[in-house]
């Protein structure tokens, strides 16, 4: 039987905004990625989200992203050095570890959120960097890279842990990226279309573009976006996919 992870994005609002619905999208997924206070979430409500992962048995990894709660952390910051980013990435982990462990749960993985991550997908010394931040920390943390980016090598390259991402909401580039934001039908909303493009995806080990073009990737994880409207009919939806394709559903394990 064929077994993947299902991670969320979680504890993005900050203050009094709320920003999706945690406590009902953390019950489909098997592991969480928690904002970390720079494009969103903040002491508070990075408790919260640990203490709703431990209730659930949900592992929980640091979502670090640029330094922007105006623009969700989704807008690229040009000429950052290669330090100055594995500073932001090693902050950010500590931070979600001091309230994980006031909360008695534990970071088990990173994955880099928004435009840090897609700054990364093109431009290598922002992956390398990353990575370093990561490995800095611990060594042990997980590394969530997105499936045939240059992440991957700089997780390599490292010798981390890594496992490789597929996102269901998302569309793909015939290159293998991620479709930008900015165009039309970047993010997908139909969940049930959605639900049967992941099925194919897990079965098959591969993506399928705009244009229809198959890319073969590696999936250990599947991403929904907790911010994503409809996101928990996406993903009861894509749960009950799964299952009735007889595809299990657990949190990701050391991989490289």
């Amino acid at each position: 039987m064929k077994t993947i992870d299902l991670n969320c994005d979680l504890g993005e609002g900050f203050g009094a905004w709320e920003m999706g619905n945690d406590a009902a999208m953390i019950e489909f997924a098997t592991s969480v990625n928690i904002a970390c206070g720079f494009h969103a979430g903040d002491a508070d409500i990075m408790r919260r989200t640990c203490e709703l992962a431990k209730a659930r048995g949900v592992s929980i990894g640091a979502h670090p992203g640029y330094r922007d709660l105006h623009g969700f952390g989704r807008r690229p910051f040009p000429g950052m050095k290669a330090s100055e980013i594995e500073n932001l990435v090693a902050y950010q982990i500590g931070a979600l570890q001091a309230i994980a462990t006031a909360a008695g749960h534990k970071v088990t993985h990173v994955k880099a959120h928004g435009a840090l991550s897609n700054v990364a997908c093109e431009d290598d010394a922002t992956a390398k960097a990353i990575a370093a931040g990561i490995k800095a920390v611990d060594p042990n943390l997980i590394f969530v890279v997105l499936a045939n980016s240059p992440l991957v090598q700089a997780g390599e390259a490292l010798n981390l842990p890594m496992v490789h991402e597929v996102f269901a909401d998302r569309a793909y580039e015939d290159d293998g990226s991620l479709v930008s934001r900015r165009k039309p039908g970047a993010v997908l909303h139909d969940a049930k279309r959605i639900a049967e493009r992941v099925v194919r995806m897990v079965q098959d080990g591969a993506v399928v573009s705009v244009t229809g073009k198959v890319i073969k990737m590696r999936t250990d994880t599947v991403c929904i976006h907790g911010d994503t409207p409809g996101a928990v009919d996406i993903a009861r939806g894509l749960r009950q996919a799964l299952k009735d394709s007889d595809i299990a559903v657990a949190p990701f394990k050391k991989a490289s």
